[in-house]
């Protein structure tokens, strides 16, 4: 088993540990959906200098060694690239990670009354245990369009001064049939309703307290309840992310699954200059629903975009486009199941993710007989050990629980497609998929160093 990680760090490195994670922090405060996650990453590529692409085609420019540019898809995914010196078909040194997280979102036509109660009805997005997310403090993110084009951002139970949201759970006292039932049946995907408020609105006969809360949204953000319909409202767990344990060693936050990887991701590819091959940091949506849309993974904007790339670069053509897309080499960077001492038995302990022991990488993830997988090549992962050896980054390696437990996926299967060396990365997570997930700081600072390491060495 590898060592801990704490007790070799001299005092700087502690208080570059200690900047990094604070950074992190905030990052995951403003970017509680994949659409601010994106602005967020946008506002930070521009302080370093980076443009978008759509403004070099525009004005009709060429880019060259050292220019920065990025692109976006719907405002929901991201891939940003530093021009190095090499050829582009030599192919691009890949940082990928995704920054949708499991969640609940409201529905099309959510609001209505029962028995003076207004609710909001929900339906839930990935993989989550449904029982988790009753009783706890909720908020809303996201944006409504009105048939006009106006865009409402919308932001309630965050600020001290906001109310917060919740879904009612059954009373102890009268829960005996609810305790027979198993996990997932506890709580019901339809049950998922978020309570939303009780006070009835004046001289109102039929659902007052409906007529009033939707009063309150016209009143404070401007939109009526038709304009649900083209709306994208996100709800997640109310409140900031925190230092954990106290020692302050963890970090206690929403959605680190798997915006631990894509900050990591992006503060590396910020911090590396003078490519030799282009880099890039590729941040996607949808991955918890199978990758699947126009901004996940299986669309085509990864390759549409390096496709307009090439064309400002060097000329485009098909062959430039395949060969540097084959000769590419990627860190699909997701998180790991943390070995948790307190669920023993669902892990195979030689070979699971510990906390403070370093940036995970899975040759393999998949479930049960590696289905779904990507499984790395071995010279390809040799190639990584030595890398991260040479930079004297801690690593460790791990899969997904015992074989028979059940297993999950990342985008690695997709980019492997184009024949380039993919292998998964990334952090290990305890509570993976809870509405409150738990990350070691160690690990945090680990990640990045073994993506600067990988952006240095591919």
């Amino acid at each position: 088993m590898k060592e801990v990680t704490w007790s070799k760090y001299s005092e700087t490195e502690l208080n570059e540990l200690e900047s990094l994670n604070k950074g992190y922090r905030e990052f995951l405060d403003n970017g509680k959906t994949e659409r601010e996650c994106v602005e967020a990453t946008v506002a930070i590529a521009k302080e370093h200098g980076y443009v978008d692409l759509n403004d070099i085609i525009a004005e009709n420019k060429t880019l060259k060694k050292g220019d920065k540019v990025y692109a976006t898809c719907m405002k929901k995914a991201i891939a940003l690239f530093n021009i190095g010196s090499e050829k582009i078909e030599n192919g691009l040194s890949i940082l990928g990670a995704h920054i949708d997280s499991p969640r609940l979102d409201i529905k099309q036509n959510p609001l209505y009354e029962d028995s003076g109660f207004a609710y909001l009805d929900t339906h839930y997005y990935g993989g989550i245990k449904k029982y988790q997310w009753v009783t706890i403090p909720l908020a809303i993110h996201g944006v409504v369009v009105k048939k006009d084009g106006e865009v409402i951002d919308v932001v309630i139970g965050e600020e001290e001064t906001d109310p917060v949201l919740f879904i009612s759970d059954l009373l102890v006292h009268l829960a005996g049939e609810q305790l027979e039932k198993k996990a997932a049946k506890v709580i019901e995907g339809e049950a998922l309703d978020l309570v939303f408020g009780t006070i009835p609105l004046k001289d109102t006969e039929k659902d007052a307290v409906k007529a009033n809360v939707s009063k309150l949204l016209k009143d404070k953000y401007g939109f009526e309840e038709e304009d649900f319909l083209s709306a994208e409202l996100e709800v997640v767990p109310a409140g900031k992310a925190r230092e954990a344990g106290m020692d302050a060693s963890m970090i206690m936050a929403y959605g680190q699954d798997d915006r631990v990887c894509a900050y990591t991701s992006l503060i590396a590819m910020l911090e590396v200059e003078d490519m030799k091959k282009t880099s890039c940091c590729l941040l996607v949506d949808k991955e918890e629903i199978g990758s699947v849309g126009a901004t996940g993974m299986q669309s085509k904007f990864f390759e549409n975009t390096l496709a307009e790339l090439i064309d400002r670069l060097e000329g485009f053509s098909e062959l430039k486009l395949r060969r540097c897309l084959s000769n590419s080499k990627m860190l699909s960077s997701d998180v790991s199941a943390a070995y948790d001492p307190s669920f023993a038995s669902a892990f195979d302990k030689k070979n699971s993710a510990y906390f403070g022991r370093g940036i995970v990488f899975n040759k393999y993830t998949g479930a049960r007989g590696k289905s779904g997988t990507n499984d790395a090549n071995a010279e390809y992962f040799a190639n990584i050990r030595k890398m991260m050896e040479t930079h004297n980054v801690a690593f460790q390696t791990a899969e997904l629980g015992k074989v028979d437990m059940g297993g999950g996926g990342t985008i690695a299967y997709i980019l492997a497609l184009y024949g380039m060396e993919v292998i998964d990365s990334g952090v290990a997570v305890l509570n993976m998929h809870a509405p409150w997930e738990v990350t070691s700081k160690a690990d945090v600072y680990e990640a990045k160093r073994g993506y600067v390491a990988f952006l240095k060495e591919a």
